[in-house]
């Protein structure tokens, strides 16, 4: 086996071939290394061909040195969206930094069941204009991709982070994409004098709260997103125990509650909506064969 360069090593390569080499030899994965070459390059992510073409040519000094940092943070588990500044998801390009979580392909799964449940409601002329509620928005990736595939529904999205508000309201306007944000910790907002601009009961809900016990193994992965957005209290349960709980008071009748969980927590969580009176609970399977999104029917007032 033959040892990985040193970075004096690295360092010394100078072409885009060579670089790229050179990473691949500390253990990153080609694609990233491209994506990392090509936005060190001041290229768009969608031009890795042009690296193919051009890989006998010279990087500059500058060039080559942010593509070594950069690969030296991504071999630290630093998420890629974090070094580039931007993630594609459900067909859109986010901005994407480290006030918000890495927007994960898992979570389209719960996106594609709000887009099939907000078409089903219009078919059905029960409500022309579905009211959908994304909580804990983060990035506004939930919240925009419906938005962007079902423009008719009214979408309203809260993150108790003012940052991560930031990052989703610049997204909407690069986006150009109409959601109404605002500052909540889950349902508090609502049940504020002050809430009467916003709907009191939604069609949808959907959420991907934080889910992860504080001393899972899977948080050394983790370690450079914002932990108020993965970590929940009583092993992992209080946040999805307390959105159960309160949807039951802004869900219309009829109205459906959706949550991402994670890869083992799909049984409890539907335990936990049966025992609340939540009917038509089921699960969905991510591209992975998991269990990722659960999510049940409210049909009674209170």
């Amino acid at each position: 086996m033959n040892p990985l360069p040193s970075p004096d090593m690295l360092s010394a390569r100078s072409t885009i071939d060579q670089a790229l080499l050179g990473a691949k030899a500390k253990g990153l994965q080609p694609l990233e290394a491209q994506l990392l070459m090509l936005h060190a390059l001041g290229r768009q992510a969608v031009q890795r061909t042009w690296l193919i073409a051009h890989g006998n040519e010279h990087l500059s000094k500058e060039a080559l040195a942010c593509f070594e940092e950069h690969v030296i943070q991504r071999l630290d588990h630093v998420p890629l969206s974090y070094l580039t500044g931007q993630r594609e998801f459900y067909g859109l390009t986010l901005h994407i930094d480290a006030r918000v979580l890495d927007p994960r392909a898992d979570t389209e799964t719960l996106v594609d069941w709000a887009i099939e449940l907000i078409d089903a409601q219009c078919k059905g002329f029960d409500t022309p204009q579905p009211q959908v509620l994304d909580m804990g928005t983060g990035s506004g990736a939930i919240a925009l991709a419906i938005k962007a595939n079902q423009p008719q529904a009214s979408l309203w999205a809260l993150d108790q982070s003012p940052a991560a508000l930031e990052v989703a309201q610049k997204n909407a306007l690069d986006l150009g994409l109409e959601v109404e944000f605002f500052q909540s910790h889950w349902f508090q907002a609502l049940n504020t004098p002050s809430a009467n601009k916003h709907p009191k009961r939604f069609d949808v809900i959907v959420s991907n709260p934080p889910y992860i016990a504080p001393h899972d193994p899977h948080l050394r992965d983790l370690v450079h997103e914002p932990l108020d957005a993965l970590l929940a209290k009583d092993g992992g349960w209080a946040d999805i125990l307390q959105i159960c709980t309160q949807a039951q008071h802004h869900l219309k009748a009829g109205g459906w509650l959706l949550l991402e969980h994670g890869y083992d927590q799909s049984h409890r969580v539907r335990e936990i909506l049966q025992n609340l009176g939540y009917i038509h609970i089921q699960s969905r399977y991510d591209l992975t064969g998991i269990e990722r999104c659960t999510g049940a029917q409210w049909q009674k007032m209170k």
